[in-house]
This record gives structure tokens, C-alpha cells and sequence, in this order.
């Protein structure tokens, strides 16, 4: 598995992704704003997400627990559909 920042040009990996040593390229967040590491992500075919900073933007200490549960599962199916369904 090699991770990578997610790249300007769309499916600069693929030769890598390609490779019968690789088993998977995962994409980090790279500092993007969620939205706009997700849209990066479904550009790139072959490739999933590996977020951590941007599965947690918008959490905070003082939510409550429906808050939280609804902020987090709205994160994770963005980045989760970013990492399926391609553009």
C-alpha cells in the first residue's frame, strides 16, 4: 500500500496504481478542506481515501452526541462515495 497526496492532475498515479507490486494507492486529504479533498478524490480512478484530519473537520468537544453521530456519518459517506463513485 503507498499513500499519496492527492494530485493535481487527475490519474497521475495510475501507472502506479497499475503496478502488479502495488496492492493499493491511498490518497491523504493533503490539507485540503473536505469538500474539496473529496472532490480531488473522485477524479482520481483506482484510488480511496485515507483521511484523518479531514474525516474529523467540523467535530467539536461541545456537540452532543446526535450532532456528532450526524456531522461524523455525513463525513465519512462524502468521503466514502469520493472513494467510489469517479468522475
Amino acid at each position: 500500500m503507498v499513500k499519496v497526496t492527492i494530485p493535481d492532475v487527475p490519474d497521475l498515479y495510475a501507472p502506479l496504481i497499475a503496478h502488479k507490486g502495488i496492492q493499493r494507492v491511498v490518497a491523504l486529504s493533503g490539507g485540503y478542506q473536505r469538500d474539496d479533498a473529496c472532490a480531488r478524490l473522485a477524479k482520481n480512478h483506482k484510488m480511496i481515501a485515507s483521511f484523518s484530519r479531514a474525516l474529523v473537520d467540523g467535530l467539536n468537544v461541545n456537540m452532543t452526541d446526535t450532532e456528532f453521530d450526524a456531522v461524523l456519518g455525513s463525513a465519512i459517506d462524502e468521503i466514502y462515495k469520493a472513494s467510489t463513485v469517479k468522475n
